[in-house]
Formats: C-alpha cells, structure tokens, sequence
C-alpha cells in the first residue's frame, strides 16, 4: 500500500512539475514575442472580445477587423501576447476618456516606440464606450489606446486618424470608475524612461490592468 502511495505521489508531482514547466515556457514565450514587435502580426478573427480585469473591476471590449482591420490585429496580438498586463490607465480626462497602452517596463516601451501603424479608414464614430488608438499624427499608431467617456464624433474627422476598432460591451460601469485624481499629470515622457517605477512613486493611486485576456 505505501509502494503505490509512494508511486502516486511520484506520479502526481511529475504532472504538477510538467504543468509547471510549460506554463513557465508559455510566459517566457510571451515575454520574448513582446520584446519584438515583427513577431505580433498575426491576423485576428473577425469579431473577438477582450477581458481587461483591473483595479477598478472587469470590463470587456469587442473588436470587429471590418471597423479597423489593422487597428483590431495590433490589439489582438497585444491582447493575446500579455502586454497589457500591469499598466496604468495613465490619462484620465472625465467626460471625455480614459488612455493606457504604455508598458510599465521602459526596455518593451522602448522597441514598440517606433513600431508603427498605417491609418485605417474611420469607418465608426468615437461614441460613448467605443475604442480607438491613440496617435501623435498620420500613420503613428503604436500601443496605446484609449476608451471614450462620451459622443467625442468631432474626433471622427478623416484628417484626425481616430479609427474606432472596438466597443466596451460589458462594465463600462467599471470604467467610468477608474480614478481621474491626476487627470493628465503623468509625463509621458518619464513614463517612458522609467514605466511603473515612476507612476507608482508619483501617482500610487492610479488605476490599472492586472491581466488582459482573449476570451
């Protein structure tokens, strides 16, 4: 009786030690494709849905390829591949929307800074609860994104570049709770430099993302 109680234990630990293994190599997988943008252009299905758990709770956000077809793949393979995890809804504007999507980690910041996108046709107004990269410009598309509070459709104008890709279809409660305690405070720039070092030492209220997941 103890033989095979010894056998099982032995049996069950090399189970657990295998389970444990692969999803150590799953992560370092992710960690390695997050650092290389080249390698996250995988196309995305055609409607998907992303389930952002925060501080502030759970919200879920439905991307359509046909809204912003390049748009709707960068946030898959961001989604899909853990770069959003533990980043900061840095900007915070009430009544108008909440922005996030810098990595906490300057080196990964770093090699998607220049990692840009081509417009995509606005095919869909910035209402209330829709989602839309963030841009410094034509064709400067990266990582961050942001959700509207509101109608903001005066950013709908060809020449702005704000392609809606998504709409938050569940907890949009959730969002609107998201601290706006420091507004647009937070320097980009030493975000950039120094990630969640910074926000955490400046803005420890801040609200964040603790996973992001395909569902």
């Amino acid at each position: 009786m103890r033989r095979q109680m010894s056998l099982f234990m032995v049996i069950v630990a090399c189970v657990w030690s295998a389970v444990w293994l692969s999803a150590q190599s799953a992560a370092l997988s992710k960690a390695a494709k997050v650092r290389n943008p080249a390698a996250l252009t995988e196309k995305a299905p055609e409607t998907f849905k992303a389930k952002f758990d925060s501080s502030a709770g759970v919200f879920v956000i439905e991307a359509h390829r046909a809204w912003a077809p390049l748009g709707a793949d960068r946030f898959y393979n961001l989604v899909k591949n853990g770069f959003y995890d533990n980043i900061r809804f840095f900007r915070v504007v009430p009544n108008f929307m909440v922005q996030f999507g810098m990595h906490g980690e300057p080196p990964v910041q770093a090699v998607w800074q220049n990692a840009s996108l081509k417009d995509d046709p606005v095919t869909q107004s910035n209402k209330r609860g829709y989602v839309t990269f963030a841009n410094a410009g034509p064709n400067s598309r990266t990582t961050q994104i942001f959700i509207n509070y509101k109608d903001n459709s005066f950013l709908d104008a060809p020449q702005q570049h704000f392609a809606p890709f998504g709409q938050v279809v569940s907890g949009m409660d959730v969002v609107d709770k998201i601290t706006s305690q420091y507004g647009e405070k937070p320097n980009q720039g030493q975000i950039r430099s120094e990630g969640n070092k910074y926000l955490a030492a400046e803005f420890p209220k801040l609200d964040y993302v603790k996973t992001a997941t395909i569902e």
